[in-house]
């Protein structure tokens, strides 16, 4: 054998001032190399510049081994040197993660109510990492973890932005109740002088008023509870404040058991706040991982593979109640059919026979879109009021057992409930109270005041202390997104919880429920391959379009 054969190269290779350039590369060498970084430009052909972090590092050794590179010394001995890295995190993270680490006392909190070794373990990760996605179960104190997060890290002060009900939950129940930092709540969207604090509790109702403030960096460390409220993207102003406050931040963490609600390709707007590079641009996003449902809507077409990939390069970290060995009995799931009165839906049907013939048969998207929507919220509301009496009358056979939690949607509905049952006095938890009138009906609810606590579907997200006093949620109305329906669950089933959680599920065969149930089954596919990619995926049931398969019900065109 010749031991002066050349090895044939591809292209070149130079690292220095933080970067890899990679040149001279022929077009089916290009293609490969855009494969392993997506991030870098689809039109670029040739030459790439990559950011020389430890991970890039490793992957251009790797990549050289299939296609080798012209390179100089010192340009090796950067990569090497960065993989070298790479692989201590890596190695570190692992240690940190083991069941049997050991944390040390966090300075910050008080003595008798150290964290959980598991939380513990977030705010150690946080130390060699700017941003993690936590989807830690719900109940398993996410809360207390991101306070690690600040107090192991000190990087201060800290910006907390929540749903505007939770803000006084946040500093009496946690930071208060776990720690001596001290805290402010924002009043307002009017900017003031913020008084000396360590953590400033924001809602995200009220931070587009404070993005000049945020914009200048003084929030080190920056975390959004509930995070999945992002997940539309830069169609909210909400998301472009919580851009600035993220941007100019040291450290960012993003809360949420449910991080996805509908369709999976939601998880990019959510994950962009954390880290900008994480998954590429949006385009590169899209085409890499998903195909396009319409309306907006993006499927993640392997959601078990994205799931792995966001814990392989340690953006995404969740641990189940198994995990960390805090299992609470699993819910006691009960469908219940219940009775549709035909008379409360008679009045409606010219209606939605109409809306449904421009959904399927007309010519103007714009109309479409429109009749689609109202649609929507006609057959959810008739079908909640064609139920109401059938809901309110298992609530009150429920009650005579004990507290119930009744969840459901429309305000019409609620009034129906609240008649049928006006000697119960039920208490009202929903998008009409204030978040002041929310906490006195939580503490009411909790008091014994009333053993009916109405609660609107869409407002539990984070809601605590309801588990030491119930036991039984009736859901009298669907939403779209079976994490909705998880995440209400959640306010019962969460560690505190001393019975078996009873979930009872109002359906009927009639109206929007048919083609609503069908949905979720794919929806919760493509939240539970992203979330638990090992635990595997349940079965599809459709994906035919939610408001198609509606109008089709409305037409009978089944």
């Amino acid at each position: 054998m010749n031991q002066h054969m050349t090895i044939r190269t591809y292209g070149r290779c130079r690292a220095g001032g933080g970067q890899i350039e990679i040149s001279g590369l022929p077009p089916h060498v290009s293609m490969a190399v855009k494969r392993l970084f997506p991030r870098l430009p689809v039109w670029k052909t040739g030459s790439f510049i990559i950011e020389a972090t430890p991970a890039a590092c490793a992957d251009v050794l790797w990549f050289m081994q299939r296609y080798p590179l012209e390179i100089d010394e010192e340009s090796t001995a950067l990569l090497v040197a960065g993989r070298e890295r790479d692989n201590e995190q890596k190695r570190i993270a692992d240690q940190i993660l083991r069941s049997d680490w050991q944390p040390s006392l966090i300075g910050g909190f008080l003595p008798e109510v150290q964290p959980y070794q598991y939380q513990a373990q977030v705010g150690e990760l946080m130390t060699m990492r700017r941003g993690i996605l936590l989807g830690d179960d719900v109940g398993l104190g996410k809360t207390v973890s991101s306070l690690a997060v600040i107090a192991r890290t000190r990087r201060l002060p800290a910006a907390i932005i929540v749903e505007p009900h939770l803000a006084e939950q946040w500093d009496e129940d946690a930071i208060q109740q776990f720690t001596n930092f001290k805290a402010h709540v924002i009043k307002g969207t009017r900017p003031y002088d913020l008084p000396d604090a360590d953590i400033y509790i924001f809602k995200y109702s009220n931070i587009a008023g404070w993005v000049d403030l945020a914009g200048t960096g003084i929030f080190k460390t920056v975390v959004f509870d509930e995070i999945q409220q992002m997940r539309t993207g830069e169609k909210a102003a909400k998301y472009k404040a919580a851009e600035v406050f993220a941007g100019g931040a040291d450290i960012v963490l993003g809360l949420s058991a449910t991080p996805v609600y509908n369709y999976g390709g939601e998880i990019f707007e959510v994950l962009r706040l954390i880290d900008t590079d994480a998954l590429g641009s949006r385009a590169e996003f899209y085409l890499e991982w998903c195909h396009n449902k319409g309306n907006g809507n993006y499927i993640v077409k392997d959601p078990a593979a994205l799931g792995t990939h966001l814990r392989d390069i340690g953006v995404f970290l969740r641990r189940t109640e198994e995990d960390v060995g805090r299992q609470l009995p699993p819910t006691n799931v009960v469908k219940h059919w219940v009775s549709y009165d035909h008379d409360v839906a008679a009045g409606t049907m010219d209606e939605a026979r109409n809306l449904a013939m421009k959904v399927l048969h007309s010519g103007d998207f714009t109309e479409r879109g429109q009749a689609a929507r109202e649609l929507d919220l006609l057959a959810r509301r008739v079908t909640g009021l064609a139920k109401a009496k059938s809901v309110a009358a298992l609530t009150r056979i429920m009650a005579d057992a004990g507290p119930v939690l009744l969840a459901g949607y429309h305000r019409d509905v609620y009034d129906v409930w609240l008649r049928d049952m006006a000697d119960l006095k039920p208490l009202m938890y929903t998008g009409t109270e204030t978040a002041k009138q929310k906490r006195k009906m939580r503490e009411a609810f909790i008091n014994g005041d009333s053993r009916v606590l109405i609660i609107s579907l869409r407002s539990g997200a984070g809601l605590d202390g309801l588990q030491t006093v119930c036991n039984r949620i009736i859901l009298g109305e669907l939403d779209w997104s079976p994490q909705i329906h998880k995440q209400i669950i959640g306010r019962l089933r969460r560690p505190g919880q001393k019975q078996p959680v009873d979930a009872i599920y109002c359906l009927t065969n009639e109206g929007s429920d048919p083609p609503m149930i069908e949905m979720l089954g794919l929806k919760a596919g493509q939240a539970r391959g992203i979330t638990d990619p090992f635990a595997g995926a349940e079965a599809v049931v459709s994906d035919d379009s939610r408001i198609k398969a509606l109008a089709r019900q409305y037409l009978g065109e089944v």
